[in-house]
């Protein structure tokens, strides 16, 4: 068996547990929140620190939030779209129904 098939096998496994398709769900939220946090600092010219100034954090706490290294609440993300000047939207889509 190559690494590859064993990880796979791993993935699966973990993926069928109770949880795990939700847990992971929210840490690819985090990690595409903290992508577009990035781009927008650095189409600012903004260092991390920069940043953690401007909304009052730590430069540690806007680099977890951009690694998606932490799952953030709300007030962290109107805290950091407010330093930014942006707008927080937030929205619930219905999914096709099942055919």
């Amino acid at each position: 068996m190559s690494k590859q098939e064993s990880w796979r096998e791993l993935r699966d496994r973990r993926m069928g547990e109770p949880g795990a398709v939700e847990a992971y769900e929210a840490a690819r939220l985090a990690y595409e929140l903290g992508k577009t946090v990035r781009a927008m600092r650095e189409t600012r010219g903004w260092s991390q620190s920069d940043l953690a100034r401007a909304a009052g954090m730590t430069q540690s706490a806007v680099a977890r939030f951009e690694a998606g290294g932490t799952v953030p609440t709300l007030p962290v993300i109107e805290r950091l779209a407010s330093a930014l000047d942006a707008d927080v939207e937030v929205r619930l889509t219905p999914r096709a129904p099942a055919a």
